[in-house]
């Protein structure tokens, strides 16, 4: 597609310049507020904040609200309105309402301008540069929101009707090309992550040598040549330091440590540490030793149990008491303890034996004492933690390719949006069916 025969400035930086022929509008002239408010939803359709993806201007199709999330007060909003929300501008939460229905007060709803097609002022709403000049204007720290006074002195490009329409069909058709194609990397990223997981379970657990039955629940199978023990026998299990606590008058010295966050499965995210106080009599006593395996003591169900080995990057390093740190007898049981507990059999048993509170699940110092370890030979440990430590490498490779294809993937819906709605190009020579066509078929 070719660009318009002459562009004018528009008089906003970020928007450059702009066909000849468009206005450049301030927000409020080309939508208005719409301030009906609610109370309860009277069974109508609710949409709160976590039911609009960030950044794409469309609704989570794997969350539908209910009459019990509602506020109190609601806002209403009927087919065709723009719902901008104002609570943390930067996640770029907004969607054309798809029917008449009740919304969180953290929502803006914008009623159009006769003249303005929902769909092409939602896509200037969400705009990169639009996105941060909001941003850049909210009040409070905790819970930074927008304001209408400010958004609606915005200016916005405001082309004729039929172009704005003609814009909307052609986003419409090249987003969903670009969304469809970034659902199916994701989706093979998570059938790579599944076959990884395969793998290592394939490897470690010795699941297809030939062997005995253990009697054991969780690891039904011992390869002929290895032994089963108990972790307790192959190392201790140290709890961790309780962040806050009270150290008295007691000298207290400022360390870096590693929470939850930081471990990740097979690996460590050391990007942003933490610091807390701890005794000096206690710092010995929570540091942590090269070749300590880390393990999640709480958190989500898919955190419980995971680990990594610690190499001594930050020394000294402390860790918190929802981490353990699993210090192995013989510093080369390390990184086959790590891999065990990357295995299915060690996943189902900490699931099974974590205990429940409040969305959170938690396993005690006792259980992990108990995880059942199958032990190879040295040299047969050894040989088997190369070859996955190879295969991991190329699963990690094709994951990582993938994530970049993704990342560019965005950058071009982002580049896309952003040539139609700033007339960058004339999108009136694509071949689309129309909006109004595509609701009657």
């Amino acid at each position: 597609m070719m660009p318009y025969a002459s562009y004018k400035p528009s008089g906003v930086p970020w928007l450059g310049d702009v066909p000849s022929h468009w206005q450049v509008e301030k927000v409020k002239f080309q939508t208005r507020l719409r301030g009906e408010k609610a109370v309860g939803t009277n069974g109508v359709r609710y949409v709160g904040m976590e039911h609009v993806l960030s950044k794409v201007g469309k609704f989570n199709p794997i969350v539908e609200g209910t009459q019990e999330e509602a506020e109190s007060t609601v806002n209403v909003f009927l087919k065709g309105d723009v719902l901008f929300g104002k609570l943390r501008p930067y996640l770029a939460k907004c969607v054309v309402a798809d029917a008449d229905g009740v919304c969180s007060s953290e929502f803006l709803v914008l009623a159009p301008s006769d003249d303005v097609v929902p769909a092409y002022l939602n896509s200037t709403m969400l705009m990169q540069e639009f996105t941060d000049a909001v941003d850049a204007s909210t009040f409070g720290a905790k819970m930074p929101r927008a304001d209408w006074g400010f958004i609606g002195q915005q200016r916005l490009p405001h082309p004729p009707p039929d172009e704005q329409l003609a814009i909307a069909d052609y986003l419409d058709i090249e987003t969903t090309r670009i969304d469809t194609l970034i659902h199916e990397k994701d989706e093979l990223i998570g059938l790579l992550r599944e076959a990884r997981s395969s793998r290592i379970s394939e490897l470690i657990s010795g699941d297809s040598l030939p062997g005995k039955p253990t009697g054991n629940p969780w690891a039904p199978h011992l390869p002929d040549g290895w032994k089963f023990k108990r972790l307790k026998h192959l190392a201790q299990v140290r709890s961790g330091l309780a962040k806050g606590k009270d150290s008295g008058d007691n000298v207290t010295v400022e360390l870096p440590y590693l929470r939850v966050a930081n471990v990740q499965e097979g690996r460590l995210d050391l990007r942003e540490i933490s610091t807390m106080p701890v005794e000096v009599d206690a710092v010995k006593r929570f540091s942590l030793v090269e070749g300590d395996v880390l393990m999640n003591e709480g958190g989500d169900y898919d955190k419980v149990g995971r680990g990594a080995v610690w190499t001594g990057e930050i020394s000294p390093c402390l860790h918190q008491n929802h981490v353990f740190a699993v210090r192995p007898v013989e510093r080369d049981l390390s990184e086959w303890l790590s891999a065990i507990m990357q295995t299915q059999y060690a996943k189902f048993y900490f699931m099974n034996n974590a205990k429940q509170s409040t969305n959170l699940a938690s396993i005690s110092q006792t259980t992990v004492k108990e995880l059942p370890i199958l032990l190879p030979p040295k040299a047969q440990r050894d040989a088997l933690l190369g070859t996955l430590g190879a295969e991991l490498a190329a699963f990690d490779n094709l994951i990582a390719h993938t994530n970049d294809e993704i990342i560019l993937l965005k950058e071009l819906r982002a580049a896309t949006i952003a040539d139609a709605v700033l007339g960058r190009i004339d999108v009136r020579t694509a071949h689309t069916i129309p909006l109004a066509c595509r609701e009657t078929q």
